[in-house]
């Protein structure tokens, strides 16, 4: 027993925590096993999940760690509703956390901003989209019965559970509120049809059954790949296993496609964001293309191409030649990616961690946690302090340190990555140190230029900056420069000019579209009141069916609605046409509703042109595709309606 206590709850890692939900929620906790002080205890135990889940870099997401966390959380919320809770409560209880804490768990500390943010926006989402899932268990219409009982279909039950996020258990419990019961079956079938596309998208092209077909083999057989390319691009090495058509071969001929195992290799293997390198393999009498490097399975370095030129065999001697300038490009991205990183979090705060990132020849990609979109100021510092980094052109420095020294001295690990007893610190400048097992520049003034292209949300809390650096980034701001200079010269400005130009341009063009607006509506109520001598009385009910000019749907119920206000009582149906596109709306005052059905009227017009429509008894709109239709339709509505 912990403290002499029969349960962890009763000790003071969690009675503290229990009575601060206590008394958020305004009820008392320690009524033994009652409902709420069950919901409380998960709270509790949930709170400091996610206190230290967020603290540790994870995120609420829909994959991976951050789907356990997103589960964690969504349970917590779910008792707080059921205990009470009507506002976001769980930042609270996380807060309460990191103040007990973090006297022992610094990193606490150094997130608090982050778990807050993170809690409180997760617990918003959540209720809006209980309440949208609410909402579609009203509107399912595919209920089945079970012994006089309402069955939900497993189906729906699943999209709550995969669309929604709700647990079986929540779809459980309000079925229990709500009075039916759930296809158990049907959504355990959904759920494995689910996994079954999962473990097809995930496995590897090769091998069966998703396993890495004859990479592992390969491994067990010739060992580890050396890498050698930290310190130059070429290097010498011997084959020791080829693969062709996903089978292992002991030669390989001009035209076949193939995997090429080494001893050793210069040539980086995709890993942590970067890309793998591109070059030529050649040895005594052959020239092997080299398209990209992976590395299936850890260790293993494999050179994709093709054999351009005589025949390549197991245990051949070659000379090994990375793209030089290729690498270049991609080491400038990289480093830039890390100044980038330390310049995020000097702007926006230490919230900011790494969510993915993508280092290629032309440019780089860097998510990040962050709660909205940034200002063009925002993104003009991140730019600017980049770019004072690069001008200041510091050493580069990697040191293979003990993983504890390395976070003393305030690496920041990377995103996904894995890292053993010892890891390579990466120092860019003073202020970016990061574990990175990637390539990188001698000095930061090798990056030459850094420029943002792209700054854009792509997850709920991540962001996505996008930038271009060296020849790329220049390449970037000619592009740039063209396009402004184009722009100033079709409005006969200077460049400089052009913004001030283009607003002054859309004011009037604003002020135009109100003057057309206005003689819209003129003309209009002109046409409204020279077409009321059209009006046809059909069953002792005023009729009017007419064309307009226009074929735009507001400008026709604008006309519509005129036309009913000068009638007073009768039936108005109005069609127009814009393009290929027919438009046609019905209208029925309020003491005909009963007796005439404006969305049926319009659903066999809309069948006449070429189209669909319905709509409620007093307005309707619908539509078709063949304008030569629109008289026709429009002289039938007297039948229609008699």
């Amino acid at each position: 027993m912990a403290q002499g206590f029969s349960s962890n709850y009763d000790s003071d890692l969690f009675a503290p925590l229990l009575a601060e939900i206590s008394r958020l929620v305004g009820k008392p906790y320690g009524r033994s096993d009652s409902e709420d002080d069950i919901s409380m205890r998960v709270i509790a135990d949930h709170a400091r999940s996610t206190a230290f889940l967020i603290a540790d870099g994870v995120l609420p997401a829909n994959e991976g760690r951050g789907y356990v966390l997103r589960r964690v959380m969504r349970r917590a919320i779910r008792h707080g509703k059921k205990l009470g809770f009507d506002t976001n409560f769980l930042y609270k209880a996380a807060l309460f956390v990191v103040d007990a804490m973090e006297g022992d768990y610094p990193e606490l500390r150094r997130s608090r901003e982050t778990i807050e943010k993170y809690a409180s926006l997760e617990e918003s989402r959540f209720r809006e989209t209980i309440d949208a899932g609410l909402k579609l268990l009203g509107e399912n219409s595919e209920w089945a019965t079970k012994d006089g009982a309402r069955v939900l279909p497993g189906k729906v039950a699943f999209v709550l559970h995969d669309t929604y996020g709700f647990p079986l258990d929540l779809v459980e419990v309000i079925g229990a509120e709500q009075g039916f019961e759930v296809d158990h079956a049907g959504f355990e079938a959904a759920m494995n049809e689910q996994r079954t596309r999962s473990r097809a998208a995930s496995s590897f092209a090769t091998g069966p059954k998703g396993e890495a077909g004859p990479y592992r083999a390969a491994l067990a057989e010739v060992g580890a790949t050396r890498f050698t390319g930290y310190d130059g691009v070429e290097g010498e090495g011997e084959i020791v296993a080829l693969i062709v058509d996903g089978k292992p071969a002991k030669v390989a001929h001009a035209g076949d496609k193939v995997e090429v195992i080494a001893s050793k290799t210069p040539f980086y293997a995709e890993s942590g964001g970067q890309i793998g390198d591109s070059g030529t393999i050649t040895g005594k009498g052959f020239v092997l293309h080299v398209d990209d490097t992976q590395k299936p399975v850890p260790d293993l370095f494999v050179h994709r191409g093709e054999v351009k030129v005589g025949e390549v065999k197991v245990g051949d001697g070659v000379q090994m030649h990375v793209d030089a300038q290729r690498r270049q490009n991609i080491r400038n991205n990289h480093s830039a990616t890390h100044l980038a990183h330390w310049a995020l979090r000097a702007v926006l705060g230490e919230h900011v961690k790494q969510s993915g990132s993508l280092v290629s020849p032309d440019r780089l990609r860097f998510d990040f946690s962050h709660f909205g979109p940034m200002t063009e100021t925002e993104l003009e510092k991140v730019e600017t302090l980049v770019n004072e980094k690069i001008r200041e052109n510091h050493d580069a420095t990697v040191e293979e340190l003990p993983i504890e020294s390395a976070r003393q001295k305030g690496a920041i690990a990377m995103f996904g990555e894995k890292y053993g007893d010892v890891v390579r610190v990466v120092s860019i400048a003073p202020e970016s140190v990061e574990f990175c097992g990637g390539t990188h520049v001698r000095r930061s003034g090798d990056i030459g230029l850094f420029r943002i292209t792209r700054e854009e949300g792509v997850a709920a809390g991540v962001r996505r900056l996008e930038a271009v650096t060296g020849s790329g980034a220049l390449a970037y701001v000619h592009k740039t420069q063209e396009a402004l200079a184009k722009a100033g010269s079709l409005l006969k400005v200077n460049p400089f000019e052009v913004a001030e130009r283009v607003e002054r341009l859309l004011a009037e063009q604003k002020r135009l579209e109100k003057e057309l607006d206005a003689l819209k509506k003129k003309a209009q109520a002109q046409r409204s009141a020279d077409v009321m001598s059209d009006v046809q009385e059909v069953l002792g009910v005023k009729v009017l069916a007419v064309r307009a000019e226009s074929g735009d749907a507001k400008s026709l119920r604008d006309f519509g609605d005129k036309l009913r206000d000068q009638m007073k009582s009768g039936v108005i149906v109005v069609g127009g046409v814009d393009g290929e596109k027919v438009t046609v709306l019905a209208m029925v005052t309020p003491d005909l509703v009963g007796r005439f059905h404006a969305g049926k009227l319009v659903g066999e017009l809309a069948k006449l042109v070429g189209g669909k429509g319905g709509g409620k008894p007093e307005m309707a709109q619908g539509g078709g595709n063949d304008p030569s239709k629109l008289d026709e339709a429009l002289a039938k509505v007297p039948s229609l309606l008699s």
